[in-house]
C-alpha cells in the first residue's frame, strides 16, 4: 500500500510526501535499504503531541495541574498512541524489514505506537503546528471526548456487559497462530451467538482478545451490534 493513498484517505494536503514515507519506515527496513527510519521524527512528534494535548486540557478544563498532568500521560502514552495509530490504520502502510515482517511487526504495539508520533512529526515539519492541531482535533480529540465507551478501558469487560444485557453467548476463538514459540502472533475472533463480530491480531492472546472486543464495540457505536456481522 502506498503512502499517498493514506494521505488521501486522511485528507492531508501534503507538500513533501517523503517526510510521511520516512515516518512509516521502521529501522529494520531502513537498515536493509540504506534509508532513514522514523526515529528522529518520532522524537519530534512526541513533543508536538504532548503540547497539543496540554493546550487542549488547559483550555477545555478547570482541572488543577496534577490532574491535567495525569490525564495528559493517559492520552500520550504507548497504549494511547497504539489506539490512535490503529484507528487511522497507519500500520497498514508500515515499511518493515524482512525479519520484522515475519515476526508480525505490523501488529507490534511499540512499533505501531511509535509511528503515530513519527507521523505527527512529519506533518509538523511539512504543514506546521496549526495544521497538526487541526488534524488532532479532528481525529483524536473526538475519541478522547467520546463518553459512550471509555477509549482506554477494558474492552472485553464492556462487551461482556453489553452482551449479558441481551442474554447472548460470547466467546473468543484463536483462529491462527504464527511465529516461533517465544514470539507468536495470534489472530482472535470474538463471536456472539456463534457469529463473528470482531477480529484482533497481536503478540499475546490477551491483547488480541482486547482488540477483537474493541473491533466489535466500534461497530456498535454505528448502530446495533447485532444487525450486521462482519470481520
Amino acid at each position: 500500500m502506498e503512502c499517498i493513498d493514506l494521505l488521501e484517505t486522511l485528507n492531508i494536503s501534503y507538500n513533501n510526501i517523503k517526510l510521511y514515507e520516512r515516518a512509516l519506515t521502521h529501522t529494520s527496513f531502513a537498515n536493509e535499504n540504506n534509508v532513514e527510519s522514523y526515529e528522529r521524527l518520532e522524537y519530534l512528534g512526541d513533543a508536538v503531541l504532548e503540547l497539543i494535548i496540554s493546550d487542549y486540557l488547559y483550555k477545555n478544563t478547570e482541572y488543577e495541574e496534577g490532574k491535567m498532568t495525569k490525564l495528559r500521560s493517559h492520552y500520550v502514552c504507548e497504549n494511547a498512541n497504539f489506539e490512535y495509530s490503529t484507528r487511522l490504520r497507519l500500520n497498514d502502510y508500515l515499511k518493515l524489514g524482512h525479519g520484522e515482517i515475519e515476526h508480525g511487526g505490523k501488529y507490534r504495539k511499540a512499533i505501531v505506537a511509535d509511528i503515530f508520533e513519527s507521523f505527527i512529526g512529519a506533518m509538523y515539519l511539512d504543514l506546521g503546528f496549526e495544521e497538526v492541531k487541526k488534524f488532532i482535533y479532528k481525529n483524536i480529540i473526538p475519541l478522547i471526548e467520546d463518553k459512550t465507551i471509555d477509549f482506554f478501558d477494558d474492552y472485553k469487560s464492556i462487551l461482556q456487559e453489553l452482551v449479558q444485557t441481551d442474554k447472548k453467548s460470547l466467546e473468543y476463538v484463536i483462529v491462527d497462530e504464527q511465529g516461533p514459540s517465544h514470539d507468536k502472533l495470534f489472530t482472535v475472533e470474538v463471536k456472539i451467538d456463534n457469529i463473528v463480530y470482531g477480529k484482533g491480531i497481536a503478540h499475546s492472546k490477551k491483547e488480541a482478545e482486547q482488540i477483537a472486543a474493541r473491533d466489535a464495540l466500534t461497530k456498535a457505536q454505528n448502530g446495533n451490534i447485532y444487525d450486521n456481522a462482519s470481520i
